[in-house]
């Protein structure tokens, strides 16, 4: 199993942004942190980066351990009909991770998933049909140029 990750993965196990990361890194507060060429190596220590903490100031809010909430990811239809409409492009995955929304054209899973259907009990959104991935797998959400997608 791979136990470094990037400044991307680092900053979604830890819940903050890749800048916030990258002032982390620049303070040397990630142990173990080292950067090879242009990409930084981040350790995991018992699933997540260890961040030091400071003697002074405000507790830092970076997630203490691994999420254990699902992955849900699926299509807005509603999107679909405005797209055909409105002869536009906007994304219609819409990839739910916690709390955080990502909208995209394309979701790849790199790892175990289900497909559920369940028309007697929806997501607050409405969807009656969605993908669910365990919180240890990883989705990147991707967007395509119009050139892209034409291929």
């Amino acid at each position: 199993m791979n136990n470094t990750v990037g400044t991307t993965r680092a900053a979604f196990l830890l819940n903050i942004s890749v800048s916030r990361v990258k002032v982390l890194l620049q303070q040397e507060r990630i142990k173990g942190a080292k950067k090879s060429g242009r990409v930084w190596k981040i350790p995991l220590i018992k699933g997540i980066p260890k961040v030091q903490g400071r003697g002074r100031g405000l507790r830092g809010t970076w997630r203490r351990k691994r999420s254990q909430q699902s992955t849900v990811i699926h299509v807005n239809k509603p999107q679909i009909n405005r797209n055909r409409k409105q002869k536009a492009n906007q994304p219609v995955i819409t990839v739910r991770q916690g709390n955080r929304k990502t909208y995209c054209h394309l979701a790849e899973i790199k790892g175990a998933c289900r497909v559920v259907y369940q028309p007697d009990n929806p997501l607050p959104c409405g969807a009656v049909v969605w993908i669910e991935v365990i919180p240890d797998t990883v989705v990147i959400p991707k967007l395509l140029r119009p050139m892209q997608m034409m291929i």
